[in-house]
């Protein structure tokens, strides 16, 4: 797959995201429970991955597995904070406050781990320019926060 097709599907990914804090934020106030709403939307998640597992045929357990640091199994914790906090957020300050917000705290995150090379990334400088995309993205959750 080329880059081009990369970013569109990260694009994709970025739709869904933006409609998954709604919809997880309908799921809370059935439950009562954002915690309840994430649990929901994982068991959903959860499934639908089984079912292309599945269908495609992988079902494999290597050696490797047993040779990744402790942090590599955290990722399921990480995205259910975030589908946690975004069900209990996106009713107080709408949708694009807390994605703008989530951006911003991703950007910066994305530039350190590239900067350092941390979790077995290339190393990609912060330079000048990456610098002011932070920034800018900074200031423009500020300005969708306040507008």
């Amino acid at each position: 797959m080329n880059a081009a097709l990369f970013s569109a599907l990260a694009f994709l990914a970025g739709v869904f995201i933006a409609v998954q804090a709604p919809t997880n934020a309908l799921l809370g106030k059935a439950a009562g429970s954002s915690i309840a709403a994430a649990l929901i939307s994982f068991a959903v998640g959860t499934a639908a991955l089984a079912a292309v597992l599945l269908a495609t045929g992988w079902v494999r357990i290597t050696p490797a597995w047993r040779e990744l640091p402790w942090y590599a199994w955290l990722g399921g914790i990480y995205g259910a904070f975030f589908v946690a906090i975004a069900a209990l957020a996106a009713p107080r300050i709408g949708v694009g406050a807390l994605l703008t917000a989530a951006v911003a705290g991703q950007l910066l995150a994305a530039l350190v781990l590239d900067h350092y090379g941390l979790l077995g990334l290339p190393k990609q400088p912060a330079t000048l320019v990456r610098l002011l995309g932070l920034t800018m993205v900074f200031v423009g959750a500020v300005l969708v926060r306040r507008g």
